[in-house]
């Protein structure tokens, strides 16, 4: 056993925990980061972000030769999905970002301490492993992400009935697959599936998918997917899935409202109602950390929790559980324990469903700006109407941009369409800055291009579109 000294130490090297680290070593501290993973990276690198996108983008490629080639005058022969390659094609993509991490621990003198750590107390943290021992800190972040939300009454054995770690690594294809839960993961790996071969039927227990995104934008979705093939059944909840084997799964499920009953089999079964934040067995009481009524470390706009010379940060945190939020709060904070002012932006932070067409958004929903009686005016863009997304001939979804009536700031913007993730970040800056519709109209924007959709619909806020 060893004792060492520090002057950061942060338990969880996700997102927010090894970019938080780095930024510490860059201000001048010693740091250490606790990670019992093989690999670097946390849920994001390993099961989450990077692997779910290379499957994304691999079935993406798969249905664009088997659906869309044809169109564009492009002739192919027998087309077959070899999974095996797709998988070992993800796994690499998650190695490389791995090795990656690693690289730059190294580069900035980051101490990965291998192991499960926990909370002593007295500015101690205990590290069982590969890297046992006790070791102290100024101070102590906790890091350490979020963990798939279990289900009542269904018992996940990521064979049969999966969570999204078992959906990124099935070995076959399904011939039916149902999805409990309508939000992001469970749209992201029901497309995967559902565009090499499978069946599938999302099962929301709410009355429309995508529940916290705007409401126009959510409806407009479940057509689009639905004229993929995914098949819905809103309002309702599953009661328990039993496994059999080869005969599938066996669903039992209700009207959310109350009514009888029904049984639907499948092949497999992903449960994705969302995740928790991940404390167990951090020591967290007994170092006089405290949770709220959701099972999050309470912390204050510093992010210091109950217990002096501990913070918390990412998705063991209030705040939406995004990976992007995690990292931006362990920036802010290294650089608020050097003495620097940094700030973020809780109503700046964007987020992205990334099915295809994808899904983006930033600030206030129109359901959100009535709900708080704010005056409001929105602008909205077809990308049938964008020549750039006409020869891609992508053209599902638009552009909508919200702005305060009376300051004239943009509150809102939210988009379906091709590269929604990459156009979103144009109107986070927007927000950022406190900018109106007309300062992006205003700004020049390439032609042809689907940016333009974005002009445009800054333009319709003031009612003076070009292109309808």
């Amino acid at each position: 056993m060893s004792e060492q000294a520090f002057d950061i130490i942060i338990i969880g090297a996700g997102p927010g925990g090894y970019t938080m680290a780095i930024r510490c070593a860059q201000l001048g501290m010693s740091v250490a980061c606790v990670e019992k993973d093989a690999g670097l990276g946390g849920t994001c690198t390993n099961v989450g972000c990077i692997p779910s996108k290379a499957l994304l983008h691999s079935s993406e490629l798969y249905h664009e030769a088997t659906h869309g080639f044809a169109q564009h005058g492009i002739k192919v022969g027998k087309i077959e999905v070899d999974l095996p390659a797709m998988m070992a094609q993800k796994q690499s993509v998650v190695s490389s970002s791995n090795k990656g991490i690693e690289f730059l621990f190294k580069k900035n003198k980051v101490t990965w301490l291998k192991g499960e750590g926990s909370l002593l107390g007295g500015g101690k943290v205990t590290v069982k492993g590969e890297s046992a021992g006790t070791y102290s800190a100024k101070h102590i972040v906790i890091a350490t992400g979020s963990e798939v939300m279990p289900l009542k009454g269904i018992e996940i054995d990521e064979k049969q009935v999966v969570s999204s770690t078992g959906a990124l690594k099935l070995g076959a294809v399904p011939k039916t697959m149902v999805v409990i839960g309508g939000g992001v993961i469970g749209l992201e790996l029901g497309s995967v599936w559902n565009r090499l071969g499978a069946e599938v039927t999302v099962v929301e227990f709410l009355d429309r998918i995508l529940p916290t995104n705007d409401g126009e934008v959510s409806k407009q979705m479940q057509r689009v997917l639905a004229k993929q093939g995914m098949k819905f059944k809103l309002g309702t909840k599953v009661t328990s899935a039993k496994a059999a084997g080869k005969g599938g799964v066996t669903l039992t499920m209700e009207p959310a409202a109350g009514g009888p009953a029904e049984e639907v089999k499948a092949d497999i079964v992903l449960v994705s109602i969302g995740r928790r934040p991940y404390t167990a067995g951090l020591g967290l009481e007994a170092a006089g950390v405290q949770l709220d009524e959701r099972g999050r470390v309470k912390v204050d706009g510093h992010f210091q929790t109950t217990a002096k010379g501990v913070y918390a940060i990412g998705d063991a945190i209030q705040g939406a559980m995004l990976a992007h939020k995690a990292e931006e709060e362990g920036v802010v904070l290294a650089e608020m324990l050097a003495g620097q002012k940094p700030h973020i932006n809780y109503d700046a932070i964007p987020g992205v469903v990334y099915t295809w067409p994808e899904v983006a958004s930033v600030g206030k929903t129109e359901e959100e700006l009535k709900a708080a009686g704010i005056a409001y005016k929105a602008g909205k863009f077809p990308f049938t109407a964008n020549a750039r997304a006409r020869a891609m001939t992508m053209t599902d979804g638009f552009v909508k941009i919200l702005e305060d009536e009376k300051t004239k700031k943009v509150l809102g913007a939210h988009i379906i369409g091709p590269d929604a993730g990459h156009l979103i970040q144009e109107l986070v800056m927007a927000l950022e800055f406190g900018a109106s519709a007309e300062d992006i109209y205003r700004t020049v924007h390439a032609h042809p291009a689907l940016t333009e959709a974005v002009k445009e619909a800054a333009l319709a806020v003031d009612g003076r579109t070009i292109n309808i």
